[in-house]
């Protein structure tokens, strides 16, 4: 498995809808964005989209595994590797927003990040068609942070 930084334009769109339904949303996020990937045998299996936001902030806008190559610990290798080359590229704080339920929450927490607050509504207001996981539909998002420094 070999981590990397490539060109927004080098990344598959379809598996970043994998963690975002809307590619309205993808698309306004990618163009200025960081992308760091996960590759094996020359194929991307795994993307992490990061914009900056201003000095010493980035947020985490899209992080998606294959879903063959899921709960392998490939994502977590990736966002430790982003996270370690965002520090170097002199990032203080990265953010992100989930939903209030989920393996993902598990994921971010299990990483260190912490809750920062609720955005109610979130997944309802922004989203055309509903976000289910496990029967139960997204609403809230909550905005997760870590500390690089």
């Amino acid at each position: 498995m070999t981590y990397m930084e490539v060109n927004n334009t080098d990344v598959p769109i379809e598996l970043l809808l994998e963690a975002d339904p809307s590619k309205e949303n993808v698309l306004s996020y990618l163009q200025d964005a960081w992308c760091f990937v996960a590759m094996d045998d020359m194929q991307i299996i795994g993307i992490c989209v990061v914009t900056q936001r201003m000095n010493g902030l980035a947020e985490i806008d899209n992080i998606s595994i294959e879903p063959s190559h899921q709960g392998l610990g490939i994502g977590t290798k990736l966002l430790r590797y982003v996270l370690k080359a965002l520090k170097s590229k002199g990032m203080t704080r990265v953010e992100l927003g989930t939903g209030s339920f989920g393996y993902q929450l598990t994921y971010y927490h299990r990483l260190g990040f912490r809750v920062e607050s609720v955005a109610k509504n979130h997944f309802l207001q922004t989203y055309s068609e509903p976000i289910f996981e496990n029967g139960i539909q997204h609403k809230d998002m909550l905005r997760l942070y870590l500390n690089l420094a």
